[in-house]
């Protein structure tokens, strides 16, 4: 007789860049044991969603009425992610086998089976794992497959060389200014010259000056408008399937290590700012080959696929003697 499959919540408040890191570690869990994921989304309700996060109290008494239920029957593991689910991770040790959050919960480690940071915040602990980057969803197969239907669908040349473009924008360490908007464009205006045709998505931190840029000074690259493409609703991760090399700016660790999955080259495309955390990240990549400073797009360099998901799945079943 096998193992009885685990029961999995993934838990987070919705937002993309929290659901992808609970859903992804999920699904990395479940390719290792037999499992089934309930992804859930908590929200809470006035006036405590304003609160600050050690003043908010017990959360689950406090769930809105559009949030997803938190009842049992309990799962055998529960990852979060986000501020607003370190109470709810908290209050749930009492009934799960093993409670995990990934980033710093910035609370006491104690209330937690294992936490999940990125290395450069440099959080330490016994029950604390850090991996480079962040959890992510992505598997050789799905990006395979998806690229397959967005060559299909856009009616992509495969003889032609891509280049993924993945751009973020403003944060609390970065700024996306008119200088470093000119260095990069000159740096894809290179990569075209080079052959490369570019596929590039925006965020929804991209401002709207750098989208006219990209649209003004591209012409003949590809540029996702946010609407479905054919049989694909998001083509992030046809882009990385399709691209064989990756220019992405520097203050997504999202982004920079969904590309190091590939083992294909990374350009980083420079931002106004920094800190010293994102300087730890960044060198750690270099240290990895991953990025080289300095190269063009005519040089090519490979380095060992990032696996870091399943890195920490692994090590979520080992100690929950699995």
């Amino acid at each position: 007789m096998g193992e009885t499959p685990l029961l999995i919540w993934a838990v987070s408040d919705g937002r993309a860049g929290m659901e992808n890191q609970v859903m992804g570690l999920a699904e990395a869990v479940a390719r290792l044991t037999p499992a089934y994921i309930e992804r859930k989304r908590i929200a809470i309700r006035a006036p405590f969603d304003r609160l600050p996060r050690m003043l908010m109290g017990p959360s689950l008494s406090r769930l809105s009425a559009d949030s997803d239920s938190l009842d049992p029957p309990w799962p055998d593991l529960w990852i979060g992610c986000g501020r607003r689910v370190v109470p709810l991770s908290i209050e749930m040790k009492r009934h799960v086998p093993m409670v995990v959050q990934t980033q710093d919960p910035r609370a006491r480690l104690g209330g937690f089976d294992l936490v999940i940071p990125p290395e450069h915040d440099e959080l330490k602990g016994d029950n604390v794992f850090p991996i480079l980057g962040s959890p992510n969803r992505l598997e050789e197969n799905r990006l395979r497959t998806e690229a397959g239907m967005l060559i299909e669908d856009l009616g992509l040349d495969e003889d032609q060389r891509y280049a993924a473009v993945l751009i973020g924008g403003d944060s609390k360490d970065y700024q996306m200014t008119g200088p470093v908007t000119t260095l990069m464009l000159e740096a894809l205006a290179a990569a075209e010259d080079e052959g490369y045709r570019l596929l590039i998505t925006p965020s929804r931190r991209t401002p709207e000056f750098v989208k006219h840029h990209l649209r003004e000074a591209l012409p003949d690259a590809w540029i996702w408008d946010g609407e479905p493409v054919g049989r694909v609703v998001n083509p992030y991760f046809g882009m990385l399937g399709v691209a064989e090399r990756f220019y992405v700016t520097g203050e997504s660790a999202n982004m920079l290590t969904d590309a190091a999955f590939t083992g294909k080259p990374i350009h980083m495309l420079p931002l106004e700012g920094g800190a010293p955390k994102w300087q730890r990240f960044h060198q750690a990549l270099e240290d990895r080959n991953i990025l080289k400073p300095h190269c063009g797009p005519d040089d090519q360099w490979t380095y060992e696929p990032l696996r870091e998901t399943d890195r920490a799945a692994a090590e979520i079943l080992r100690r929950m003697g699995r």
